[in-house]
């Protein structure tokens, strides 16, 4: 039995790299949010996103397990139009690009914050640091060491959000409502977009499709590659649950202005223990994420531009340190985390329903994928999340200029 487990958890890899890259500060402090300010009621969101993010990653595997392309690569040559095919380029390019540097700064700082909260040096000396850590490990690294690290850092971040859940008294009735029962409580549509765009993230899509190459070879491999996801996604779920969860049953009614709030609120239960989980956590969530996000940044313009992607390719390092060094640049300068977080969760909220669309299309593609290409069953799924995505990321887009106009 125990052999079993063991060889089921050796097919973890690029699916781990996934969730490494969605548990990031963005998603601490978003599930920290919902939690304080909605109690349970937003638990289905999460349950949705994780859903949602299982079955778009599996195309995204599929198409590089059996194509051999990355997800850019793919677009590139699904169109052959000049406009259409120029048009998704650059759309992509620059949606993925702004979208990976909205991130750096909030990962930098969140991850540093970290720190901050045990030694307390200012987060804007050590976010730089960490940036440069990254860049070091980017241009000098290989997947392998990559993949490994992520590994070691979800598991932290498994131990440390999990543990503080298990240890807060939760009402399990007022949970399952929660998670099964979808209502929208006023004023929290902007965080349920977010909570979408912080699980669901549109360079994953690009990252996963190009990742899984360098761990499976052929379409017999496909097997492994959904149990990756499954474990992996699952897992990311749980540890986001937990800190919605851990907010929702100690700090309810507060209006969060820090992750600190939560750890103080922890106290109580885990005395000095309580911030150096968060801390820990934090440190772990925000480096993570950090390093997931410029490399999905370099496998999704890379690839789409027909440049070669991996970390022996000349332009796949130049798109990896342009990204992470805006994020030292910007993460240095003082600028409010949690404003730059909850912008990148809500602007990947808005972004993700073209890129699913993108997605679809190629996954419908005979010549690219044979028998491989989606189901009917596959194509509704994904058509509807496609249109749950783009009615919240509507609404939310004109709630928000409503209030801007008022």
């Amino acid at each position: 039995m125990k052999d079993r487990i063991v060889s089921k958890l050796k097919v973890i890899g690029p699916g781990a790299i996934i969730t490494a890259s969605f548990i990031g500060p963005g998603t601490v402090t978003t599930a920290t949010r919902a939690g304080a300010s909605f109690g349970f009621t937003l638990l289905w969101t999460v349950l949705f996103s994780i859903v949602a993010t299982m079955f778009l990653q599996e195309m995204a595997a599929r198409l590089g397990i059996v194509s051999k392309k990355g997800l850019g690569e793919a677009l590139h040559d699904q169109f052959q139009r000049p406009l259409l095919k120029y048009g998704t380029i650059g759309l992509v390019s620059i949606s993925i690009g702004v979208g990976c540097a909205a991130y750096m700064a909030g990962d930098l700082t969140g991850g540093a914050l970290g720190v901050s909260m045990l030694t307390g040096v200012d987060a804007n000396v050590i976010a730089p640091i960490l940036g440069i850590i990254i860049l070091l490990i980017g241009l000098f690294g290989s997947y392998k060491i990559v993949e490994k690290l992520l590994i070691v850092l979800v598991a932290v971040m498994s131990v440390t959000f999990i543990t503080t859940m298990i240890v807060v008294d939760t009402p399990l009735g007022e949970l399952f409502q929660g998670a099964f029962i979808p209502t929208v409580p006023s004023g929290s549509i902007i965080i349920v977009v977010a909570l979408i765009g912080t699980t669901v993230v549109p360079y994953n899509l690009f990252l996963h499709a190009s990742s899984v190459q360098e761990r499976w070879r052929d379409a017999r491999d496909l097997k492994s590659a959904r149990l990756d996801i499954i474990l992996s996604i699952g897992l990311g779920g749980l540890i986001t649950s937990a800190i919605l969860i851990t907010a929702g049953a100690v700090i309810r009614g507060v209006e969060v202005e820090s992750v600190n709030e939560l750890g103080m609120a922890l106290e109580p239960l885990l005395g000095p223990w309580a911030v150096i989980f968060i801390s820990i956590g934090m440190l772990a969530a925000g480096f993570s994420s950090a390093v997931a996000a410029p490399i999905g940044a370099a496998y999704t313009i890379s690839g789409v531009m027909k440049w070669g992607s991996g970390f022996d390719k000349k332009a796949f390092k130049i798109v990896f340190g342009v990204v992470i060094g805006i994020g030292i640049i910007t993460s240095a300068t003082g600028f409010e985390p949690l404003s730059i977080l909850l912008f990148a969760q809500a602007l990947n909220g808005i972004i993700l329903p073209v890129i699913a669309i993108f997605l679809l299309v190629v996954l419908n593609n005979k010549k690219l994928l044979g028998e491989y290409v989606n189901s009917v069953k596959l194509n509704i799924i994904g058509g509807l999340i496609v249109l749950i995505c783009t009615g919240l990321g509507v609404y939310s887009l004109v709630t928000a200029i409503m209030d801007f106009i008022g």
